[in-house]
């Protein structure tokens, strides 16, 4: 789920390690949460699949400066800038991580409660517009509620009630908001965007109160689109804090 995943906590946190907030045995810490493991493959000169806080010290010793999130699904590649063979694994994956610097992308796979991460060429991306991403999801929260109380298809089930307290629960404390560096607004857009993708992704596992195939369309779609605008505010909180 992207409301917890590996790219999220390794691109805030390598930030951290980069601007000299933490060292890199905190990042890798951080970064791994409540994983068994994570390996690194693929980094230029280190045949082998290193250690997290191997791979921090030698992206820094590469010359990273900046990391940045990428959050794309098909048709919109949100963070990405390419070559062709990152983005197609990016986009496969639904999230990565950008390394200005070095020009590398890592992109992560899930196995189990473990992250295998590939490393590849990566340009980074244009930076991204807070403050525009930011009014986009608010619009798009206002529009959801908006389309679905006129459709009548936002009921939920009972079961669902549990889902929604946890949901409630993220970015507040817990040790799950971004690193430290990021001002108070990067952190409280970044804890509503993951609430809504939370949101979103329990609501498109079934159609809802929706009747017609027409109403669970549009449902579906309106959905699709607040989770979209939720991807583009968490990469655009996610990125390099301002050095101001």
């Amino acid at each position: 789920m992207l409301t917890t995943s590996a790219s999220v906590r390794f691109t805030v946190w390598t930030n951290a390690m980069l601007t000299g907030a933490c060292d890199p045995d905190t990042a890798a810490t951080k970064i791994l949460g409540d994983d068994v493991g994570h390996q690194v493959a693929g980094l230029p000169g280190h045949p082998d699949p290193a250690t997290l806080p191997v791979a921090l010290n030698l992206l820094r010793a590469a010359g990273a400066k900046q990391a940045y999130l990428a959050l794309p699904i098909p048709g919109v590649p949100i963070g990405l800038a390419g070559p062709p063979a990152f983005n197609e694994a990016a986009v496969e994956s639904g999230e990565a991580v950008v390394l200005a610097g070095p020009e590398l992308g890592l992109v992560p796979a899930y196995v189990g409660p473990a992250v295998q991460w590939s490393v590849l060429p990566a340009a980074a991306p244009p930076p991204a517009d807070f403050g525009e991403a930011d009014r986009g999801l608010r619009l798009a929260l206002i529009d959801a509620a908006d389309s679905l109380a006129a459709l009548d298809v936002a009921r939920w089930k009972p079961e669902i009630a549990d889902a929604l307290i946890d949901i409630r629960k993220i970015g507040s404390g817990r040790g799950d908001d971004l690193a430290p560096g990021y001002d108070a607004r990067a952190v409280k857009t970044a804890a509503t965007a993951r609430r809504l993708l939370a949101i979103a992704d329990a609501a498109l596992e079934d159609d809802g109160a929706a009747v017609t195939g027409a109403e669970a369309d549009a449902r579906r779609r309106t959905l699709v689109e607040l989770a979209t605008a939720a991807r583009r505010a968490l990469v655009a909180a996610c990125a390099p804090p301002s050095a101001d």
